[in-house]
């Protein structure tokens, strides 16, 4: 019996009577195990997860293993599955998703303790080393802190280019404004091209590289102050305050003042983009964590109570911006809601979040796992505005679903 139909068998054990859903990606070779680790050992540490969710992790195991060896990252990194598709579209590492992939191996080496899972980390770890000098994008902690920090995590080693990539990202920080730069659109052909210094919400998600390289050996002190302040401006600038967020905060890079807010993936300027609100969510309770500041800590009960607050029991999958209800459901920003709603619970003692989170893990498992084709989940949206990753398979969308899972173990 080959490594994965041993999983596959786990999956079908565990599921009673049930059957794991075709991996749509053929036969894995017998040299690539899935889990190694003991069955009960395992269990035990993911007693905590609704059953469902247990259920399907065999199929996430398997399909990413097939991915990890079939593909090669000098051809590019997975990035989405347009519906009815058996391969990943795949983008260049240079590209802002590019970490998580390799950061779905890390966890699932977390998950089951299987070496093998090391082996696959590394190898598409290893060519992210040549974006670490990037002062381009602010994205680098969705690059870097996922696979070089999974990596240090797990093996000791990666330090060097996790100092190195926070260093390059620090550049971005601006005094007068109080945060980083997210984007360089001067001049753009459309409207962002009037932004002068756009703040993202989503830049909250890159603070964890500072944190991490400010207490590594050649690391500043002074990064995670930047990390903190960054994280407070958008509290006042990115929330809204009821707790809902705005995607963009452009500000005057000269004075620092707000100019106003926007959006690019949201409905519009006033609306509530959803992965938007769990990136506040996730972000706000890692810098809270991070710097044990209560602010911060404020600032993510906020944007949780107010996620909270437009989803229920069953419909905790938001469509992908709160002002259209009806339309497109988006899985990734559930599972980067879940994520932070976790660590949220951790952090306060607040049960409702954990529950919260439990009940979006269960319906993603229940409603939303892809059939075949390699992602896991389906029903994710990139950029409903620009036409762009509509319902398709998101390999963020897999990266917190198992994030939330190894929080939720």
């Amino acid at each position: 019996m080959t490594g994965v139909a041993g999983v596959v068998l786990v999956g079908v054990l565990l599921a009673g009577c049930g059957s794991v859903p075709d991996a749509g990606s053929g036969p894995v070779p017998s040299s690539a195990p899935a889990s190694a680790a003991s069955p009960t050992s395992v269990d035990a540490a993911q007693a905590g997860l609704p059953e469902t969710v247990r259920r399907i992790l065999p199929t996430a195991y398997e399909r990413l293993a097939a991915s990890a060896d079939r593909l090669d990252p000098a051809q590019g990194y997975p990035r989405s599955v347009a519906g009815g598709a058996t391969t990943w579209t795949t983008k260049p590492v240079d590209d802002w998703t590019s970490g998580f992939f390799p950061g779905e191996l890390w966890l699932a080496h977390t998950l089951t303790q299987d070496p093998a899972w090391v082996a696959r980390a590394q190898r598409w770890t290893a060519p992210i080393a040549g974006q670490v000098t990037r002062t381009d994008t602010h994205d680098l902690g969705f690059v870097v802190e996922d696979s070089f920090g999974a990596q240090l995590d797990r093996t000791g080693q990666g330090a060097e280019q996790v100092v190195t990539a926070a260093r390059s990202l620090a550049t971005r920080y601006s005094p007068t404004v109080k945060a980083i730069k997210s984007w360089d659109t001067d001049g753009d052909d459309d409207k962002r091209g009037s932004w002068r210094f756009p703040v993202i919400v989503d830049t909250l998600m890159n603070l964890p590289l500072l944190d991490r390289a400010a207490a590594l050996p050649g690391g500043d002190p002074r990064w995670s102050d930047l990390a903190t302040q960054h994280a407070i401006t958008a509290s006042t600038t990115n929330m809204r305050p009821d707790g809902s967020i705005a995607h963009v905060a452009v500000f005057d890079p000269s004075s620092g003042a707000l100019v106003g807010r926007d959006t690019w993936q949201g409905a519009d300027a006033d609306s509530t983009w959803s992965r938007g609100q769990g990136w506040a969510i996730h972000g706000f309770a890692a810098q809270a964590r991070a710097a044990g500041n209560p602010e911060l800590l404020a600032a993510a009960r906020r944007a949780a109570d107010w996620w909270l607050a437009h989803t229920a029991p069953g419909a905790r999958v938001p469509p992908w911006d709160f002002s259209r209800p009806g339309e497109e459901r988006d899985t990734s920003a559930a599972a980067v809601a879940a994520s932070g709603l976790l660590d949220l619970a951790a952090q306060t003692g607040d049960a409702r979040y954990r529950q919260a989170a439990l009940e979006t893990l269960d319906e993603l498992a229940t409603q939303d796992v892809a059939p075949a084709g390699p992602a896991l989940l389906a029903h994710a949206v990139g950029g409903k505005p620009q036409d762009s990753e509509v319902d398709v398979g998101m390999v963020y969308a897999d990266y917190y679903l198992l994030e939330a899972v190894t929080r939720a173990s």
